[in-house]
C-alpha cells in the first residue's frame, strides 16, 4: 500500500498480543498430572508418616513405578537427576531403577522431600504437583509467545476464505515452492545455496504471496537485522514475476529500531500491522 504515513502506522502498534491461553496451558497441566495420578496417590500415604523411611521402602519395593514421580516433586521434568555432596556423586534414574532403595532414601532425605511429606508441609501430592506443573508451564510462555503472531495472522488468512494446504500453506520452503509452482526463486536462495522458509504462503490465481510474521514486545539488536533482512527480500522479490513478499509485524519493541523499520516500510508494498489485519487487509490487498 503506497501513500501511507509511517508514524501513523507505527503509532498503532500493540504492547502485547497475549491471548487468554498464553499464561497457562491447563489442558497440558491436567494431562501431565493424569499420567502419574495413581502413583502420586500411592505416595500420598507417606504424608504424616512416623516411619517414613521404612514406609517409603515398602512402597518402592511393591510399586517401583512410583519413583518416576520424584523429579516432579522437585519441580524438575526429567527421568535422571545428578546430585553430589561430601559423601560422593550419584546419578539417579527414576525411570529405570539403577540403585538400591537405600540410595533413593538418601536422595529423598537430602533433598528435603522426606521432611516435606512427614511434617505435613503438603497434604496432598496431586494438588501439590498441580501447582508445580502450573509453575513449570509458565516457562512455556516464551514458546507460546513466539507462535502468537503466527496464530493471529493465520486466523485472518482463514477469515479471508483461504484453505490450509489448498491455497495457503504453513512453513513452506523455497525449494518446495519451486517444485509446486515451477518458480525460479534462485534470487532469494543465492542460487540454491540457501533455503528460505516462510511462515505462510498464499496462492492466488495470479500471484504467490510469501509471508513472514513476528511480534516484538521488547527492544533489541535483532530488530535492526530483521528489518534489513526483510528489506532485502522485498527488493529481491520484485525481480520474480508473479511473486510478492508480505510482512506482518507489530510490537512496541520496534521503538529502538524504528528508523530501520521506516526504511523497510518505505520500499515494501506489503508490510502490515495488526490494525491492518483487523481492517481486512488480506481481503483488500491479497485476495482481491
Amino acid at each position: 500500500m503506497k501513500g501511507r504515513d509511517f508514524d501513523l502506522w507505527r503509532s498503532k502498534f500493540r504492547k502485547s498480543i497475549s491471548s487468554y491461553d498464553y499464561y497457562v496451558d491447563f489442558e497440558k497441566v491436567k494431562k501431565n498430572i493424569g499420567d502419574i495420578k495413581i502413583e502420586l496417590n500411592i505416595l500420598n500415604s507417606l504424608v504424616g508418616s512416623k516411619n517414613i523411611e521404612s514406609d517409603f521402602e515398602k512402597i518402592v519395593s511393591k510399586y517401583p513405578e512410583t519413583l518416576k514421580c520424584i523429579p516432579i516433586l522437585l519441580a524438575v521434568r526429567a527421568d535422571e537427576l545428578y546430585a553430589q555432596d561430601e559423601d560422593g556423586a550419584f546419578d539417579y534414574n527414576f525411570k529405570n531403577i539403577n540403585q538400591s532403595v537405600e540410595q533413593y532414601k538418601i536422595f529423598m532425605k537430602k533433598t528435603g522431600l522426606f521432611d516435606m511429606l512427614q511434617n505435613h508441609i503438603v497434604n496432598n501430592l496431586v494438588d501439590y504437583v498441580y501447582g508445580v506443573e502450573t509453575g513449570l508451564d509458565s516457562n512455556g510462555r516464551k514458546n507460546r509467545g513466539g507462535h502468537q503472531m503466527e496464530d493471529l495472522v493465520e486466523r485472518y488468512i482463514k477469515k479471508a476464505g483461504f484453505i490450509k494446504d489448498v491455497n495457503y500453506f504453513k512453513e513452506l520452503k523455497t525449494t518446495e515452492m519451486e517444485k509446486m509452482w515451477n518458480l525460479d526463486l534462485s534470487v532469494l536462495s543465492n542460487k540454491g545455496k540457501v533455503v528460505k522458509r516462510f511462515d505462510f504462503v498464499i496462492k492466488t490465481e495470479s500471484t504467490i504471496y510469501a509471508i513472514e510474521t513476528n511480534f516484538y514486545a521488547s527492544q533489541g539488536s535483532k530488530l535492526n537485522e530483521t528489518a534489513r533482512s526483510y528489506k532485502m527480500i522485498a527488493q529481491e522479490a520484485e525481480e520474480i514475476e508473479g511473486f510478492k513478499f508480505v510482512w506482518f509485524t507489530d510490537g512496541l519493541g520496534w521503538q529502538s529500531a524504528r528508523e530501520n523499520l521506516r526504511e523497510t516500510f518505505d520500499i515494501m508494498e506489503h508490510i502490515y500491522n495488526i490494525d491492518d489485519l483487523e481492517n481486512n487487509i488480506i481481503l483488500k490487498e491479497i485476495k482481491s
